[in-house]
């Protein structure tokens, strides 16, 4: 699909991972006795992340199109997977692909405020955009759905989340269930079968791993250790290698521990990947930020605030300082007037004015609830006639427009986020293994089924699809038995 006027706007790359053999080693794990760094069943020094998921879409329409398949840069040569805390490493992680921000049509309608709210000055002509019939903006039952054929949508679905507020939760879930007349103890007797003798039952492992809750994981870990006294994480290692060791290892990890692991082994060692710091910090809730950061304390003796300002810069690193500190507002109901105020005030910090205020975008998109930044995305949209997101991408360069762009595209649709990142994970040249695994995995029990959606309309093929073409072997099986393909 290709949409005129559209050009892709890719990211600057950034310094790759040390080679293999550089890598330094992960810090002596705190509160978890397992030889490999890994946490035991039923948690450690921080409370369990919450399973809910995030807010969807609904049936808003997108603030544009998406990228074309074509034309944009591909995604770096593999280069194996990271070191995991306790063993030597095996190679180090791609550099990220690029992705860009959402293209934005000339001129779009968006559902949401009171159009008859007045409005605030400084804007061009003080008028609101003549494109809206009788200066208007369309409530969304008055938009039609049809003439945004790259948009998007799907029905809310309401899931039994309670330890998130409803709206964080609704219409999104994960392809991955906890198993019904589930038995750790059968289930880690499975697995040591699989692994004794010569060679190694892969299947086996696959049909237990892909088809258990992370929770149901450290279970099974745990009765693994009751019965044989061996350490599942170590024979596993031991078994397997390259791409499906990562994975196999990443789904074994509590959700907390692989986000603060997944940001640590971003930021140790020569360069920085500053993609996974923007992947993990801009899209997690308060209550995720906080279990990272007290297990990234707990399990590595470091101080993740202070690990990210050593290892970014200016406005980048205020806005990765803002993130993790977890104090979104969170509440889901939008205040229009703020969302006229807000997109005014943006509007005179960056194109109303000679050069840019970035401290106003980042007290504004840094503390405003997702629902909210919606809102004013929608009245900035209206009230100035250009796109926020445009607007970003014009006052922006760098990591910190890539920061920005990633928090309004959250604030749009996050399962398209989420499907943009795989996308150019795998297009071009080689896949980048590493963004490929931590987004399938992070995502398998969150809201990966509305990521599957959003691949198919965003991209014309499905996610399992893609998967096929560009991985093999056991790894490309339990991919593909996570996505549910």
């Amino acid at each position: 699909m290709s949409y005129p006027g559209y050009p892709p706007t890719g990211y600057p790359p950034f310094p790759g991972y040390p080679p293999a053999g550089q890598e330094s080693s992960v810090p002596a794990p705190g509160q978890y006795p397992y030889p490999s760094g890994f946490p035991p069943m039923g948690g450690g020094a921080y409370p369990p992340v919450p399973s809910g998921g995030y807010p969807g879409a609904g049936g808003y329409p997108a603030s544009g199109g998406y990228p074309a398949p074509g034309g944009y840069p591909g995604a770096p040569q593999p280069g194996g997977a990271p070191s995991y805390p306790g063993g030597q490493g095996y190679g180090a992680p791609p550099s990220s692909a690029s992705f860009s921000g959402y293209p934005q049509p000339p001129s779009q309608t968006y559902g949401g405020g009171p159009a008859q709210v007045p409005l605030p000055g400084g804007f061009p002509g003080g008028q609101i955009p003549s494109q809206y019939p009788g200066g208007q903006a369309p409530y969304p039952s008055q938009i039609n759905t049809e003439s945004f054929p790259s948009y998007p949508v799907f029905s809310p679905v309401s899931l039994d989340n309670s330890s998130e507020p409803a709206a964080m939760t609704q219409g999104t879930q994960g392809t991955i269930r906890p198993a019904a007349n589930f038995d750790a103890m059968r289930d880690a007797e499975i697995l040591r079968k699989a692994m004794k003798g010569f060679g190694t039952d892969e299947q086996a492992i696959v049909d237990i791993v892909a088809s258990r809750s992370n929770d149901q994981r450290q279970k099974i870990k745990a009765a693994f250790k009751t019965m044989y006294g061996k350490d599942l994480i170590k024979d596993l290692k031991s078994e397997l290698s390259g791409n499906m060791e990562e994975l196999i290892l990443a789904l074994f990890m509590p959700p907390t521990y692989y986000d603060a692991w997944s940001l640590r082994n971003a930021m140790q060692g020569a360069g920085t990947q500053e993609r996974v710091l923007i992947e993990i910090l801009c899209t997690r809730t308060n209550q995720e930020i906080r279990d990272i950061v007290r297990c990234y304390q707990s399990e590595f003796g470091r101080d993740l605030e202070k690990d990210i300002r050593s290892d970014t810069s200016g406005h980048f690193e205020r806005l990765l300082v803002s993130m993790c500190q977890g104090n979104r507002d969170e509440n889901q109901s939008v205040n229009h007037q703020m969302a006229q105020e807000d997109a005014q005030r943006l509007y005179q910090a960056g194109e109303g004015r000679l050069g840019t205020d970035e401290s106003c975008f980042n007290m504004i998109l840094a503390t405003r609830s997702f629902p909210q930044l919606k809102a004013t995305m929608e009245a900035y949209s209206r009230m100035s006639n250009r796109d926020l997101l445009s607007s970003v991408g014009r006052e922006f360069s760098g990591y910190v427009e890539s920061g920005l762009k990633t928090i309004l595209q959250c604030a749009l649709n996050r399962p398209a986020f989420f499907a943009e990142r795989l996308y150019y994970s795998m297009k071009g040249a080689g896949t980048d293994d590493s963004t490929l695994v931590r987004i399938v995995v992070s995502r398998s029990e969150i809201d990966l089924v509305q990521i599957k959606q959003m691949f198919t309309q965003m991209y014309q093929k499905t996610l399992g699809t893609m998967i096929a073409s560009d991985t093999s072997g056991d790894y490309r099986k339990l991919l593909l038995a996570i996505v549910g393909q």
